[in-house]
């Protein structure tokens, strides 16, 4: 049903002035998505109020409340509900959203108690989204959609929050960064069982995009064990962090959040980078780091004064950040581009260094190209624990007897061998440990090398031979003649 909708959905936003592309598609779904989902989570607010005899009072106003301005229903010939063909379509329909709804639901930000409630997040929302529908007709067929949705059972909103990530994935696809925005879910579920969080730890992205690693790490949380009120208070409210710089992907993370059931994200919109490294104070440590920094952005000279190292390169930097905001005895899973494991600049080689001084880089994973649809880039993964330093590194390199791309993902059985592997830090043929303290030269070259592998003896077809037999007879003759032109 939801899969269906979201589809009808795009096909009336693409016949829309406003929306150019799936970004669009995705951002303007996602603001009456979750208008629909509030108006459910407040039915659901004041039904278990009533059971228990006390009075709820509404988070929106009635004037502002979904089934008033939205979908206002009357009861049809056989005595179910219908969405009144008088509600506001049209001209009508955009200036109320335009110039009341969304100035209303702004206000939220000022007058909410505080950052850590549903209020002020609704109004952090709509202080950075636009209506972008330009025709108050298909804003009125995209009402009409999603006002056939539920969200009041576990099972809904769980096929609601996939369906939603998977429009988020497809935005990789749209142009305009949209891929900056989405990690593998199989490679985020992988990653987040290796760090194994706890109840009580404080995780944190400071590159949140989607919020992919925090949805996955409270999934992985609240299944973990029976939850008692004070555990899932916990988690609600003291357990995941993260930063955003860029406006649509800080919208959708809290909206990914809401949906996989994170009532109040505490997710923040600035640049992460931005903060000097030597501002950080104990008080602002994480227990956990789980990130996929943007590996390729190039940083202004201003930016690179806030760290001991500098580089332009973004994600060195963002590493750095990593390293200093975990709290000793803190564990991270952090993705970046495999030549950070072997460049010889001064920069790089100095991260590395720190790395493996400061923190205990147990577990490397190399995953193949085609990882990352459209990115074209190599990477791994780098599992490390603050504290100690490094002296034995594990390494696996995942490899695949198939090309990774758009139609053929990356799979969580793929990552199966590896997980199992990595508990014991077993030697197989994709896996192997070097001892670091064994390493010569300056530049601690961590470079992927399987000792294991045996490489495919690579043979040439008969042509090629025959091409390359003349090549070589028409060079010996051209020397021959130029010996003899000599003599």
């Amino acid at each position: 049903m939801f899969e269906q909708t979201f589809k009808n959905i795009d096909d009336i936003l693409h016949k829309d002035a406003g929306c150019g592309s799936e970004l669009d598609y995705v951002e303007q779904t996602s603001w009456v998505l979750f208008l629909k989902y509030l108006d459910d989570l407040e039915r659901d607010r004041a039904t278990a109020a009533e059971l228990t005899g006390k009075t709820y009072t509404t988070i929106i106003d009635k004037e502002y409340q979904w089934n008033n301005w939205a979908a206002p229903k009357i009861t049809n010939g056989n005595g179910a509900l219908k969405i009144d063909h008088n509600a506001l379509t049209g001209d009508d329909l955009t200036d109320f959203v335009n110039n009341k709804l969304f100035p209303y639901l702004k206000k939220f930000k000022l007058s909410a108690e505080s950052a850590d409630t549903i209020e002020y997040k609704i109004g952090e929302i709509f202080s950075e989204l636009k209506n972008r529908i330009q025709s108050g007709y298909n804003l009125r067929e995209v009402i009409n959609r999603i006002d056939e949705l539920r969200f009041r059972t576990h099972a809904e909103k769980h096929e609601m929050s996939h369906l939603y990530e998977d429009k988020i994935k497809n935005m990789g696809n749209a142009g305009r960064n949209g891929g900056e925005y989405y990690t593998p879910r199989p490679l985020i579920t992988t990653i987040v069982k290796v760090v194994a969080p706890k109840i009580g730890d404080k995780i944190y992205d400071g590159a949140v995009g989607s919020a992919g690693f925090l949805c996955e790490a409270f999934d992985y949380l609240k299944n973990s064990k029976s939850l008692s009120t004070k555990e899932t208070e916990i988690l609600q409210k003291r357990t995941f962090y993260g930063k955003e710089k860029k406006s649509l992907a800080y919208i959708i993370g809290i909206m990914n959040m809401i949906l996989h059931g994170v009532e109040a994200p505490n997710i923040i919109h600035t640049n992460t980078l931005a903060e000097n490294l030597a501002d950080i104070q104990e008080k602002d440590r994480y227990d956990v780091v789980l990130a996929n920094p943007p590996f390729g952005g190039k940083e202004r000279a201003e930016v690179q004064q806030n760290f001991p190292i500098k580089t332009g390169e973004t994600a060195s930097l963002f590493l750095q950040h990593f390293i200093k905001i975990l709290k000793a005895g803190g564990k991270a899973g952090v993705v970046i581009k495999n030549t950070f494991l072997s460049n010889t600049d001064n920069a790089t080689v100095a991260i590395r260094k720190t790395l493996l001084e400061s923190c205990n880089l147990h577990t490397v994973l190399d995953l193949p190209g085609g990882t990352f649809t459209g990115a074209g880039v190599k990477t791994v993964v780098l599992f490390f624990e603050k504290g100690k330093a490094t002296q034995k590194v594990w390494f696996y390199q995942l490899n695949l007897a198939r090309n990774l791309g758009k139609t053929n993902p990356l799979n969580e059985s793929d990552l199966a061998e590896f997980i199992e592997l990595q508990k014991t830090f077993a030697d197989s043929e994709n896996s192997w440990s070097i001892d670091v303290r064994s390493l010569s030269g300056a530049e601690v070259d961590l470079s992927v090398k399987n000792p294991n592998k045996k490489e495919a003896v690579q043979l040439r077809s008969p042509n090629e031979i025959l091409e390359e037999i003349k090549a070589l007879d028409e060079e010996s003759a051209d020397i021959l003649k130029g010996i003899a032109e000599l003599i």
